[in-house]
């Protein structure tokens, strides 16, 4: 993932990841226990989605949210 911080970002980044792994956004839904749909608006970069779901859906693709103070780059 970038360390540019956007809705849009995130959801290019999730996409790519989820496409790495051979995952429809289907089987991913099913995987963090959302919606095909909620799936689709989060990789579109919708800037309201719930955070709660957004961590199942990091979970299930293998990644983690950080945060670092910015003008930092995480190790």
């Amino acid at each position: 993932m970038t360390d540019d911080v956007s809705t849009n970002t995130l959801g290019h980044d999730l996409r790519r990841r989820r496409r790495e792994l051979g995952l429809r956004q289907e089987e991913l839904a099913g995987l963090a226990g959302t919606s095909a749909r909620f799936i689709g608006a989060l990789e579109n970069g919708k800037p309201t989605v719930r955070l709660d779901k957004v961590l199942c859906v990091m979970d299930a693709l293998g990644l983690q949210l950080r945060a670092h103070p910015q003008g930092e780059t995480c190790p």
